[in-house]
């Protein structure tokens, strides 16, 4: 027998320049993105969700639509629609924390810096920084996790005069989040993040655990002080089929 979802919902209040279904479609990918939330669940019919949500069901159907195109959601011809274990959801605004962001979804969300190397600035991280060319940092290499799958592998590139026994707070912690806090950049912000996408390289594909040619999506990411002073710049690169990146602008 097919395993009911359960689920409460409220009547969707109008937003200024944000059409109905998109808000239901962020309401269910919410959900659906929650880690209780297993493949194989039904979900409530148009109807249901129609009633539950204060509209009608074109808008509801509409919705279901966008999360099956995403990978969300199945529809089996007479049987109704179903839950397929989805990406994982990771919202990208002014604060922007891998364990925080993606809460709820996973029972367990970590960082593993496996390689911390002095470097200089190039022109790159250089310009990023807006430090001169030649300044010393410190070079983060990781892979992020989230119930032991591996979704980012990232490089993140700091200022060495600025965080002077960054090696050592990494073995202490791997949380740059708390390590910012050692500092007193706790309140420190995503000013900007770019993003593209390539077919994943030979090495990221070792680890990520995805074939080499994969989709994957480039994050190019600069986070600054309250002031507005970038302190960290960083380039990671997201399995596609493991996690969507959403932009929040609020």
């Amino acid at each position: 027998m097919t395993k009911p979802m359960k689920f409460e919902f409220s009547p969707i209040e109008r937003r200024n320049g944000v059409a109905m279904w998109k808000q239901i479609a962020e309401n269910l990918r919410a959900v659906l993105s929650r880690s209780e939330v297993s493949s194989g669940e039904k979900i409530p019919t148009e109807q249901e969700l129609a009633h539950a949500f204060g509209v009608n069901r074109h808008t509801v159907r509409r919705a279901i639509s966008t999360l099956i195109e995403e990978g969300f959601l199945r529809a089996d011809q007479g049987r109704g629609t179903f839950v397929v274990k989805a990406p994982l959801v990771y919202p990208i605004g002014p604060r922007t924390r891998f364990t925080e962001n993606l809460s709820g979804q996973a029972q367990e969300v970590y960082g593993d810096i496996f390689r911390v190397s002095e470097v200089v600035a190039d022109a790159y991280t250089g310009e990023l920084l807006n430090v001169e060319l030649g300044t010393p940092l410190f070079k983060c290499e990781s892979v992020s996790y989230a119930d032991a799958t591996p979704l980012i592998a990232g490089t993140r590139w700091f200022e060495a005069s600025r965080f002077p026994n960054l090696p050592a707070d990494l073995k202490e912690t791997s949380s740059i989040t708390k390590i910012m806090e050692k500092y007193g950049l706790g309140e420190y912000r995503r000013k900007e993040t770019r993003i593209t996408a390539a077919l994943c390289s030979a090495e990221n594909a070792e680890l990520l655990k995805i074939p080499e040619g994969a989709p994957v999506l480039i994050m190019e990411s600069i986070n600054v002080t309250e002031g507005g002073k970038a302190i960290q710049v960083g380039r990671a690169y997201v399995a596609a089929d493991r996690m969507h990146l959403t932009v929040r602008n609020e």
